[in-house]
């Protein structure tokens, strides 16, 4: 069974929970965080008895990005490889967490800056109470808007003009104006409304086909290399596959039978 040390992270009703736990920092971001948190996206691909992910934060923040004291100070001592290898590894993290076939839903307890904002963007799902702020502002400390995968993700969820005033100007966005613009699904009064919407959709993606939901994730970040007449292929050979499936089947012998599909995952 997996385990962490430097953030909370536990397994119940086939939901992975982690929870950013620097409270007193807004779950800044230290080496052995980013290292940890990396690694074990990816050893989740292998958790059977995980469906979903759901990721938060300890107290008033969900991720303040890159701890000042802990990685800022330090980057600027490092060689050029170095540095490098820091920066491939920061996208490491967030190519795991979109290459996990598995749902992943963000419960935005708080802020979400920089690093943070981007760890949210890379979920599948983004629940956020009403005073969180997000705000990708990797230029005003003196960096390129595109981090960690950045450039890629943020105008395939909120369009190129979108994306661009975000990463150019690096000012915060609100809760509300951020599912205006598709930058969260659902925005709640709370912290504690904010975290039981997460698990409550969590818990649905992980009662649900999670080969087909895989599937679909896939296919999401598949296409946007593809043409339309790729992409068609694609899915036509993607649902070819899901049709071969134990869940495909179960779904429809439970809608023979008038009863809830009992998904197996596979």
């Amino acid at each position: 069974m997996l385990s962490a040390k430097t953030f909370r992270y536990e397994v119940r009703d086939q939901i992975a929970t982690i929870t950013l736990d620097r409270p007193e920092t807004l779950n800044s971001l230290t080496f052995a965080v980013y290292r940890e948190l990396t690694d074990l996206f990816r050893a989740l691909r292998d958790e059977s008895d995980v469906r979903a992910v759901l990721l938060t934060g300890e107290g008033r923040g969900f991720c303040s990005g890159g701890s000042v004291t802990e990685i800022i100070g330090p980057l600027l001592s490092l060689s050029d490889p170095e540095l490098l290898a820091f920066t491939r590894m920061t996208g490491e993290l967030i190519g795991n967490i979109r290459a996990l076939p598995k749902p992943v839903v963000a419960a935005l307890n708080g802020t979400a800056a920089g690093a943070g904002a981007v760890i949210a963007l890379a979920c599948d799902l983004r629940v956020a109470v009403e005073t969180a702020k997000l705000a990708f502002l990797f230029v005003r400390v003196g960096l390129a808007g595109a981090d960690m995968g950045a450039a890629w993700l943020l105008p395939r969820v909120v369009g190129l003009g979108r994306a661009t005033e975000l990463l150019l100007l690096g000012e915060p966005v609100l809760a509300a104006q951020a599912k205006e613009m598709g930058l969260v699904n659902y925005v709640t009064p709370d912290a504690a409304a904010c975290l039981a919407k997460a698990r409550e959709l969590a818990t649905k993606l992980a009662q649900g086909p999670s080969f087909a939901l895989g599937m679909t994730k896939t296919m999401l970040d598949m296409e946007a290399h593809l043409s339309f007449p790729q992409a068609l292929e694609a899915e036509a050979q993607a649902q070819q596959i899901c049709m071969g499936t134990a869940d495909f089947r179960e779904a429809h012998a439970a809608f023979v039978a008038k009863r809830q599909p009992q998904f197996v995952g596979r």
